[in-house]
């Protein structure tokens, strides 16, 4: 049996639709929040929905939120949108990268994990036993208490390096991945340590067609890409319309490039849109719209230019993509 999990339940993968796979829609990191980043804090439900009605309201069905428990997710506010726009929302399990990791823990939230008071604490000191447990616990019972299940699970590494808790947190995924079957994501820092993530999962007789890998558009080297994708697992080019990390036009041709390589069927793409400036109806910025209103049209036209059937390819990364990425196959 395949089936998606969605805040609202289980549905069939044909369901899932057109589908941003990595984004943040209510959340406040404690970290940001301590070093008064208001910037990176996604506070206002009614602002946030706004945009996701955006991204609806032009063709959006479903979107993959990216966002762990040590970044601070607001799991109803973002159950409530969904509900409230019929709109399909998976959540996700697990854990985010290490310097995130002195976020105070929620008072609510120490009935469930521990009396711990950072998150490095109850990393550092419970086994990889105790974090497999919690992380199963929120794909089959529901996040942090609610009844609201986790569609996947989520590890992350650092710039260039992984950090000894960082395995300690990815050996618990790859193991609550064995467990549940729920599909593994995976971030990056400026896309670095992509392989040598790989290689801890092999490690963990992870299967990599289960796995998509964050932000390989922040390290755009086609020779890079070419090798993760040889391994099975999905590309997310999740960082559309940063045009500080780099131009559009240079995330496409790395998407192409794959294409010509027989990839397409591996990628994913998406914004990560987690700042206020960001979000349209927060402070004025491109918002969730932007990437199928705007980059979509973009890409195809390029995509044509090119040789390539450009809508089919887009068919590809938001819908038949996400739907084979974000299956749990029992």
């Amino acid at each position: 049996m395949s089936f998606i999990r969605t805040l609202r339940g289980d549905i069939k993968p044909e369901e899932l639709g057109f589908t941003y796979s990595h984004e943040h829609i209510v959340c406040r990191p404690d970290y940001w929040v301590q070093k008064g980043a208001d910037d990176l804090l996604l506070d206002d439900k009614e602002k946030s929905k706004k945009d996701v009605e955006d991204f609806q309201r032009h063709g959006g069905q479903s979107i993959v939120d990216a966002t762990a428990i040590d970044y601070g997710r607001d799991v109803q506010a973002v159950k409530e949108i969904s509900d409230e726009l019929d709109l399909h929302i998976v959540g996700t399990a697990g854990f985010n990268k290490s310097f995130l990791w002195d976020a105070r823990i929620k008072e609510e939230l120490k009935p469930i994990i521990g009396n711990y008071e950072t998150y490095a604490e109850w990393i550092d000191q419970a086994t990889i036993n105790e974090l497999t447990d919690f992380v199963v616990r929120e794909v089959e019972e529901g996040l942090e208490g609610t009844p609201f299940k986790a569609g996947q699970v989520k590890f992350g590494t650092g710039y260039n390096r992984i950090s000894p808790l960082e395995i300690k947190t990815l050996r618990a995924v790859a193991r609550a991945h064995h467990i549940t079957k729920a599909p593994v994501h995976s971030h990056t820092e400026a896309g670095t340590m992509g392989l040598e993530q790989i290689e801890l999962l092999k490690s963990e007789n992870v299967n990599l067609e289960y796995l998509s890998i964050g932000h390989m558009d922040r390290n755009p080297d086609p020779y890079y890409h070419e090798q993760i994708a040889k391994t099975g697992a999905y590309l997310s080019f999740d960082g559309i319309a940063k045009i500080k990390y780099a131009p559009e036009s240079t995330r496409i041709q790395c998407i192409l490039d794959l294409v010509s390589k027989g990839y397409e069927d591996q990628i994913l793409v998406s914004g990560d849109t987690a700042r206020k400036t960001y979000y349209k109806h927060y402070d004025y910025g491109l918002g969730l719209e932007y990437i199928i209103a705007k980059w979509v049209p973009r890409f195809i036209d390029e995509a044509n230019q090119k040789g390539f059937d450009g809508e089919k390819l887009i068919q590809k990364f938001f819908v038949e993509n996400p739907a084979r990425c974000f299956t749990f196959k029992k």
